[in-house]
């Protein structure tokens, strides 16, 4: 039971959401992150960590960068079927829309993500 509602309280949020359907398009480093959804590292790592902690997300070191994708084998097995459902939903909006648009063109910039 605490596995479901450690992964609907971390879909509960937005930004959390709008993270999620970002690296179900690719798999991304904070920096690309913050590009892609304009807001600031420390809000993107929170974020990410919150995901990561519920077992939605699975890190990976790329030389400086830490690059996060779906943990599509997740423990947690709530999160590995409510990704699919995010994944397949046809939610779509001009948020997301735009999201993605910034997705297209974001860079990994480097350490501290200046």
């Amino acid at each position: 039971m605490q596995d479901l509602i450690k992964a609907m309280k971390a879909l509960s949020d937005e930004t959390r959401l709008r993270i999620l359907k970002v690296l179900l398009e690719k798999e991304c480093c904070v920096c690309e992150v913050m590009q892609a959804l304009d807001i600031s590292q420390s809000r993107a790592s929170r974020n990410l960590g919150i995901l990561q902690e519920a077992g939605f997300l699975k890190p990976r070191r790329d030389g400086v960068w830490i690059v996060y994708s779906i943990d599509w084998q997740a423990t947690n097995r709530y999160a590995t079927y409510l990704a699919k459902l995010v994944r397949d939903s046809p939610v779509s909006n001009e948020v997301l829309e735009k999201d993605r648009e910034r997705l297209k063109h974001a860079k990994q910039i480097g350490p501290g993500c200046k």
